[in-house]
Parts: C-alpha cells; sequence; structure tokens
C-alpha cells in the first residue's frame, strides 16, 4: 500500500485549500481525517501526542484502532449507518468521550465530528477534532460529582443510592474500572455499601476479611495501605475474575478514625497513568461524608426502635409485630410474656441510676440467653420487659414463666452488690385473651398486676376475670361519648418558653375529663379509649375550637400568648377537608395562622401515604406550624423527617428526665437539636423539671423548653396570673 498523508488528502481538494490542511497540521488540537472506507487518511501532530501512536503507525488503518479496545469491532458499524441514513447522533455536536492511547492508558476528551463530500464523486469524509481534557477538566468532573453527593445527602436519598452513584459515576471516569465503597463497622469487619461491578467471589472474599490492630495502625500511618488490604493478598483471585490492578485509600473522619476503604479495581492489563489514583483521592473526602451519613441514620434509626440501655425493641415496634403476628394467615399460638422487676426503684435509689442501667443490662442479658432466636425481646417500661414466644401450649405456657424467675435468682453482682432479682409475670395468649395486639398487651399487663399483689417472685395466667379490664374500657368509652356531648370535657394550658430570653412561646392545649362519677380520669387513658372508640377526632375538633376562641379571649384581655399547640391525631390527617376547616375556624375568630400550631404523632409519620402528605403540605401552606410530638420514641426516621413539612420537633420527656445523668439521653438529645437547627425546625424539649436540666438544654441551644420547672398545665385563668407575673 502506498504510503497515505497529507498530500493523498489535498489531490483531492482544490488548490486554495491547501492551506487549510497547513492549518489543520499545526492545529493544538488532535485533528483525524478518515475517507469513504473508514480509512485514516490524516493524523496530525496534536493527534500523535494525544493517543502516544505516529502517523506512520495509523495513517492507511481503519480508525477503530483509535476506540477503546471495547467498542472496536461495533465501531464501523456505527459509522457506516450514519453513512446509510443520514441520521447524525454526534456529527456537529461536541461530546466528552474516553479512548485509550498506545501505553493503555484510558484519557479524557472532547470530541467534535463534522463531515464532508470531498471529491468529483462526492465521497463522504469524516473529520473529528479531540481536545484532551485537562487535570482541570478532571478536577471539575470530581467537583460537579461531590456536589450531586452534597445534593443527595442533603435531601431524602436512600444512602445505598448515593453509594451507588459514586461507584457509577467513577467507572464512567475510567472505563473498564470497577469502584467499590467499603465500610468498618464496629468489629472492624469490611462490609461492602456499594459495588454493583464486583464479582461476587472477590466481595465475598473481601467481606470475610476483620482488620486488625497492626491494619488499623498502617492506615493511620499511610491511607494508601488500605491497597495492601484489599489487592495485595487477593491477587490471584484478582486476576482469575479479569481484574489485574487497584487503586484503594483510607477513609478516614475529622479525627481520624478509619470509617471505611474507597477502592477502584481495573479489568485493563496494561499499566494506566496516575489519573485513577487522583479520582480516589478526589472521592474519599464525600465518601467518608456518605459513611458517616450511614452511621448517623443507622443510629437515629437504632434510637427510634430499641432500647438504648438494654439494646432490646422498644414498646412501638412490639405492638407492630403483634399485629403482624396476628395477620398472618396461619393459625400459630404465641404467648406475651410481660415481666416487672420487683422494688427497682429501690435499687436505682440505693445505687444511682448509672448502677440501676447496669443491673437493667444484666437482666437483659439473662433474659436472651434463655430466650431462643425466634423469641421477640422488648424493654416497654423503666422496669418493664415483654417477650413475645411463638408455638406455646397449654401445657407449655407456665414452663417459660418458672425459668425467667429460676434464671433471676441467681445474684446480680452491682457495684459491689450482690442482689437478687424477683419478677412479676403476666401472660396473655393469642387467640384466647383477644383479637389485637392491645387487647393481649392489657390482658398481660392486668394478670401482671394481678400477680405482684400476691407478692414478689410470681406470675400469673390471665383468666376471664381479667376481662374486667376490657369491661372497663367499654363503660369508659360510652362515658366518654356522654361527657363530650354535654360538654363535660375541658382544656388546660401548658406553658411553653424560650430558652434564650425567659419569654413565653406560647402554650400546649391539654384535654382534661372530670367525669361526675367516674371522677378525674387520666388524659392517658381517655384518650386510648377514645381511639379505640373512635371518638378521637371529636375530642381533637373540640380541643381546636375551644383553643382558639381562647386565644381571642386572652387577647382581647391584653394577654398574649404568641401561639397555641393543639395534639391531632392520625385520623384527622387522612380527612382532606381538614386545611379547609382549619382556615374557616382562623378565619371566623380573627387569628393569624402563624399563631397556630398542629402537633402530629410518629403514626402519621409512618403512613406517609398521597392524601397524608398533601394534607400536611396544604396545612403549611396556610401558615399553620407544624410539630412532630415525642420525637424518638416510636417510628422516628430521618429520611421522613426531611420528607414533612415539619416547622417543629418536640423531644419526649423520656429522654429530659435522664439529662443529667444518662449519656445516652443527652447523645439523643444533642443529636435532635443539631438535626432541628439543620433542617430550620424549632425544637421544644418537653419534661423539664429541675434548673440543671434547663442548664444544659441552653448550652445545647435548644429553642423553646416546656415542663413544671416553669409551670404545670392550668385552666385559662391560671394562664392570665402566669403570664402578668412574668411579666412584671
Amino acid at each position: 500500500m502506498n504510503e497515505i498523508n497529507t498530500k493523498t488528502v489535498s489531490s483531492l481538494l482544490p488548490m486554495d485549500s491547501h492551506i487549510g490542511l497547513d492549518l489543520l497540521e499545526q492545529a493544538s488540537d488532535g485533528v483525524v481525517i478518515i475517507d469513504d472506507r473508514n480509512m485514516v487518511v490524516f493524523f496530525n501532530t496534536a493527534a500523535e501526542h494525544l493517543w502516544g501512536y505516529s502517523k506512520e503507525e495509523i495513517l492507511g488503518k481503519n480508525v477503530s484502532c483509535l476506540v477503546p479496545s471495547i467498542y472496536r469491532q461495533q465501531h464501523d458499524s456505527y459509522i457506516d449507518a450514519n453513512r446509510r441514513t443520514g441520521i447524525n447522533k454526534i456529527v456537529g455536536t461536541s461530546r466528552e468521550v474516553t479512548f485509550e492511547s498506545k501505553a493503555g492508558d484510558y484519557i479524557s476528551g472532547e470530541m467534535s465530528i463534522s463531515t464532508a463530500l470531498i471529491g468529483p464523486e462526492k465521497k463522504r469524509y469524516y473529520m473529528a477534532f479531540m481536545k484532551g481534557v485537562t487535570e482541570e477538566g478532571h478536577r471539575k468532573r470530581l467537583l460537579d460529582l461531590q456536589n450531586s453527593v452534597f445534593h443527595a445527602l442533603s435531601g431524602d436519598t436512600m444512602i445505598q443510592d448515593v453509594a451507588d452513584m459514586i461507584c457509577q459515576e467513577v467507572e464512567g471516569f475510567v472505563p473498564n474500572t470497577v469502584a467499590v465503597l467499603m465500610l468498618l463497622d464496629e468489629d472492624n469487619h469490611l462490609q461492602i455499601l456499594s459495588g454493583p461491578g464486583l464479582p461476587r467471589r472477590f466481595a465475598l472474599a473481601l467481606e470475610r476479611l476483620t482488620l486488625t490492630q497492626a491494619d488499623l495502625h498502617a492506615l493511620d500511618s499511610d491511607p494508601a495501605e488500605a491497597t495492601t488490604i484489599v489487592w495485595d493478598s487477593y491477587l490471584a483471585l484478582g486476576a482469575s475474575l479479569g481484574l489485574h490492578s487497584c487503586w484503594a485509600l483510607a477513609i478516614k473522619n475529622r479525627k481520624g478514625r478509619t470509617l471505611g476503604i474507597f477502592a477502584l479495581y481495573s479489568r485493563n492489563q496494561h499499566k494506566l497513568s496516575n489519573w485513577p489514583q487522583k479520582i480516589v483521592e478526589g472521592c474519599v473526602p464525600f465518601c467518608g461524608l456518605v459513611i458517616e451519613q450511614h452511621e448517623a441514620r443507622q443510629h437515629i434509626s437504632q434510637l427510634s426502635n430499641y432500647d438504648p440501655v438494654t439494646g432490646f425493641l422498644n414498646r412501638s415496634v412490639v405492638h407492630r409485630m403483634l399485629k403482624t403476628m396476628i395477620t398472618l394467615p396461619n393459625e400459630s399460638r404465641f404467648a406475651v410474656y410481660m415481666i416487672d422487676i420487683d422494688r427497682f426503684r429501690d435499687i436505682n435509689d440505693a445505687l444511682g441510676h448509672v448502677h440501676g442501667d447496669g443491673f437493667l443490662k444484666a437482666v437483659a442479658e439473662r433474659l436472651k440467653r434463655l430466650s431462643r432466636s425466634n423469641y421477640i425481646l422488648s424493654r416497654s417500661g423503666a422496669n418493664e420487659f415483654i417477650i413475645i414466644v411463638p408455638n406455646v401450649t397449654e401445657s407449655t405456657v407456665s414452663d417459660f414463666a418458672r425459668k425467667i424467675m429460676d434464671c433471676l435468682r441467681e445474684p446480680i453482682e452491682i457495684a459491689g452488690n450482690q442482689i437478687v432479682g424477683t419478677v412479676g409475670i403476666g401472660i396473655s395468649q393469642y387467640p384466647q385473651h383477644g383479637p389485637d395486639g392491645e387487647s393481649l398487651l392489657s390482658y398481660a399487663e392486668q394478670a401482671m398486676r394481678n400477680a405482684k399483689k400476691q407478692g414478689p417472685g410470681t406470675f400469673r395466667v390471665a383468666s376471664s376475670e381479667d376481662n374486667k379490664a376490657a369491661q372497663d374500657r367499654l363503660v369508659l368509652g360510652l362515658a366518654l361519648r356522654e361527657s363530650i356531648a354535654d360538654g363535660l370535657l375541658t382544656l388546660h394550658y401548658q406553658p411553653q418558653v424560650e430558652s434564650s430570653t425567659g419569654m413565653i412561646y406560647g402554650v400546649e392545649a391539654l384535654s382534661r375529663w372530670n367525669h361526675p362519677t367516674l371522677g378525674n380520669i387520666y388524659p392517658s387513658r381517655f384518650i386510648a379509649v377514645a381511639e379505640e372508640t373512635g371518638q378521637i377526632e371529636a375530642i381533637g375538633k373540640w380541643s381546636l375550637e375551644k383553643a382558639v376562641r381562647q386565644m381571642t379571649t386572652w387577647d382581647r384581655a391584653g394577654i398574649h400568648v404568641p401561639t397555641m399547640a393543639v395534639n391531632l391525631s392520625a385520623g384527622h390527617f387522612r380527612d382532606r377537608l381538614l386545611p379547609e376547616y382549619l382556615a374557616n375556624l382562623l378565619r371566623d375568630h380573627g387569628l393569624p395562622a402563624e399563631r397556630l400550631t398542629v402537633e402530629i404523632t410518629e403514626s402519621v409519620m409512618m403512613e406517609e401515604n398521597e392524601e397524608t402528605m398533601s394534607v400536611l403540605a396544604a396545612i403549611r401552606n396556610l401558615g399553620i406550624g407544624l410539630s412532630m410530638d415525642d420525637f424518638g420514641t416510636g417510628y422516628s426516621s430521618l429520611s421522613r423527617l426531611t420528607r414533612l413539612p415539619l416547622s417543629e420537633i418536640k423531644i419526649d420527656r423520656s429522654f429530659i428526665m435522664n439529662l443529667d445523668h444518662d449519656a445516652n439521653a443527652q447523645a439523643v438529645t444533642t443529636a435532635v437539636i443539631g438535626i432541628g437547627s439543620r433542617l430550620g425546625m424549632t425544637v421544644v424539649t418537653e419534661g423539664v423539671e429541675t434548673t440543671q436540666q434547663c442548664t444544659m438544654l441552653k448550652n445545647l441551644n435548644c429553642d423553646v423548653m416546656q415542663g413544671y420547672l416553669f409551670a404545670r398545665p392550668m385552666p385559662p385563668e391560671g394562664v392570665e396570673e402566669w403570664v402578668r407575673a412574668r411579666a412584671n
């Protein structure tokens, strides 16, 4: 074949076009021209520098020799389709591409293609301009990825999706590679957070790896030692699976703790440039943020579903699991054991809460050793445990109760004291004792109370006599219906104060019921009955009307209460007419929307259906505040929290009551205040009763406090006196 050079192309062009070819030869960008047979007929000096080939090696060869090897077989068909159809998908456009140099490096570039009919036979030629992407271009791609990661983390994107996005983008930066994001758990095991392209055998090998103290020390000294850990010991396995090289770095947090490893494995057998290493270095900082966010969400989930002292499930989760077990199609039987520790208050008073928690942990550990893997264990109260045992029979239901009492008879050493624990146990059974979880727990609780009346260290299986509790609920429900109709319910109001100023922030409206014959009924009791009997929505609307009317009464009397918070149940938010009702109520009484706050429960958060979310959004659009009540005690999750249009979070009193001596309570409170602040929400803490709690919350920059330290719930006239007294 004759040598093909610039003259070959020149012979096809008019004389005055030769100057243009000379200019192309000297262009700073790579220029490649191919003829009607896809052969390279022009390859300038800049192209030689980009690809690493000389003109002699390229001219006269099919252009596919310049594209990555994985695309070479199909490349001619792409060009032929354009020649045949005239449909231009890349001609006349500019796009970023990756090509393979002579040395085997993958190099990024920006390519634009033009085409023309040349010569008397009008043969179609193509000309490509290739501009190599500079280091600045590489940095821009990494910056774009970093911004995408930050945007995803600030929203409700699943952590798994963020990790997958990082790996997929990085694999696009360097074709024919596999990116893997690994985290290090508390036991120093590697866990793959994302690595969809990694061969399964290699992934299993990595996940069996436990880092030794020597490994951790090496990573502390040099993060690049990660390559030794995740590659040097697996060279043979990697090669057998088509992996030939690796770049890896340890991921660390701001305190220097190793969080995980980010690795990039290559299937290319040639030596690559240092660009892959730079990619890994650039990704490590925001990979660290992803892992920290993952750990934070896991921590919030743990706090929401598990008791921080024992690690057992909390009572809210038990309700869910009971509901699931009851709805199973099979006819399984199970028993609910409610276990109450005798004289636990004495242990707390004598040894302090820290050692009291130590005693609870020891009891929990014994209950765990006694239980099989399919048992459900929960700490449902300060000194109360629940165990659900499946597949029990009438003859075996009492056997487990005896085992519980026997296992606790062995002394537990706490702070040098040998403590022998005794418990009272109540047992209910499904289906004998009710069709739902609430009934089963109620029967078990009543049986437990009856057992404790008989003395310490006893148990009782629920019987027909325990039906009295259900009958009481029925009587209470009927009485409640009559009281609502007769206007026997009242509202009391508990003030909330601004932490920074001590000024009144608002009040929370709380329902009270004093029945002529039944006496004073606690809210926790009649609200539960109202929910069971379908009267809770009537109480909610009554509370709203009463509270709004009271605000206007105070305004006329010159008593300024900035905001009023009213509790509503989950059922209210399934009513599409609720926003309209609230708007009309505020308009009729001339009350600005921002002075009303509606408190929602975590069951509303769990529903998260389109109808409920629409109602919540409409309420916020009116300007009414939306508060998450008792945050942290049930189903709270960070992802759901960010999807709700909340203006306020209320931290449950159970955390505040232990704030001054419980590190876990302090951690939760600090985390929730920080989360609320970052999300632009007001954080309210309930149950503030001591000056020490008040001081700690101020130091944590809590926005608003509520509790007996400031005022108990009181009738309207009491609020008036309280406001006037604080104003003087």
